[in-house]
């Protein structure tokens, strides 16, 4: 390392694997060949029952592989897996991905230039489209009035094709957490993701949480990934249907304060259950149990927890990425099935990339 590296922030891509191999073999080459000069990139391996460990030891010698005992999720397996990291930066990467070469420089420089972003992510193309948008993160993550995720350049099964429409450093409500890249300091501080949720929805937690702790979530075009998606749990299948309602509400119940809970919540849990009815003639009877299952769990988990919820914290029209309507209205009523349709735009906060 020359003495000019020496002051390069020190970053680590770590990829949570879980019987992976084949999709490893297909993506981490790309990431092997990443041009960043002070960059490690560890495996972290959730007890996978397959070769894995055994194959990226002997494929990509200089992958740095971390065992966990046993498969924790995807987000206690990373907080378990950067206890033993030690870097500036943590860029959590899906091992489904294929990067661009020249992929991480643009990230970092624009968090070095932004100290108050603590977590960003690359536009997200799909593998399989690459001229389109991924649905785990597309150009960004926001949250409507009433906690539904969506993104620049996805709203619901609606993908975008990119024709540079989203080129804009902008402030985010949420990270994708398949490529997202956070200063490793506040990862630690905030408390990682929290382990409740097991998988989805532990990265919009986490950026909720940074923000209630004043920082910012950042957006940064320049680095481009494209993601496969669905390699875990696929569209579908009734335990990710299960996992996204449920995480949904507690997410709301971990990060709303007690008044907006009221507000909120049971509005929400309304609305899924009328999506259930109408949702009759395209979801499986097993999707619309796994909803009320989810339901069922979370006034579960509520009643446990309720006495560790905050009383106050920061509203949440006051928190950048934030949508004051409804999603599902504009989407299904007004037939607005494009980011740019939504009526948004005063509430889009651009940043300068000089010097990028």
């Amino acid at each position: 390392m020359s003495a000019t590296d020496s002051h390069i922030p020190e970053v680590a891509v770590v990829i949570l694997s879980w019987n992976g191999r084949r999709q490893l073999a297909d993506f981490l080459p790309s990431v092997c060949r990443s041009t960043y000069p002070r960059l490690k990139i560890y495996l972290a391996d959730n007890a996978s029952t397959d070769d894995t460990v055994a194959f990226v030891r002997r494929a990509f010698p200089d992958v740095h592989c971390l065992l966990n005992d046993r498969n924790y999720g995807f987000a206690e397996g990373y907080n378990v897996a950067l206890r033993g990291v030690q870097a500036t930066y943590y860029v959590l990467l899906n091992q489904d991905v294929e990067v661009e070469p020249g992929w991480l420089e643009p990230m970092i420089a624009f968090m070095e230039q932004h100290p108050q972003i603590a977590a960003c992510q690359p536009k997200l193309r799909s593998y399989l489209q690459r001229d389109y948008f991924e649905y785990a993160g597309a150009a960004g993550g926001w949250l409507d009035a009433l906690g539904y995720p969506f993104c620049r350049g996805r709203l619901f099964y609606t993908l975008e094709k990119d024709v540079h429409q989203y080129d804009d450093p902008v402030y985010l409500f949420w990270a994708s957490g398949a490529a997202l890249c956070i200063r490793a300091e506040v990862f630690h501080a905030a408390g990682g993701f929290y382990a409740g949720f097991f998988a989805h929805m532990e990265e919009i937690d986490l950026c909720w949480r940074l923000q209630r702790m004043g920082y910012r979530i950042g957006y940064c075009p320049q680095s481009v990934v494209y993601h496969l998606g669905g390699g875990s749990l696929p569209q579908g299948n009734p335990q990710k249907t299960y996992l996204n309602y449920r995480n949904n509400l507690m997410m709301m119940a971990r990060n709303l304060s007690r008044g907006e809970r009221w507000r909120r919540i049971p509005f929400r849990m309304l609305l899924d259950v009328i999506s259930i009815v109408y949702g009759m003639a395209h979801r499986t009877p097993a999707e619309m149990l796994a909803i009320l299952k989810a339901h069922r769990d979370f006034i579960r988990w509520y009643r446990k927890n309720r006495r560790t919820l905050p009383r106050q914290t920061v509203p949440l029209c006051e928190l950048q990425g934030y949508y004051p309507g409804s999603v599902i209205w504009q989407y299904f009523a007004k037939s607005r099935k494009f980011f740019s349709d939504l009526p948004i735009k005063s509430r889009l906060i651009t940043l300068n990339l000089q010097d990028q």
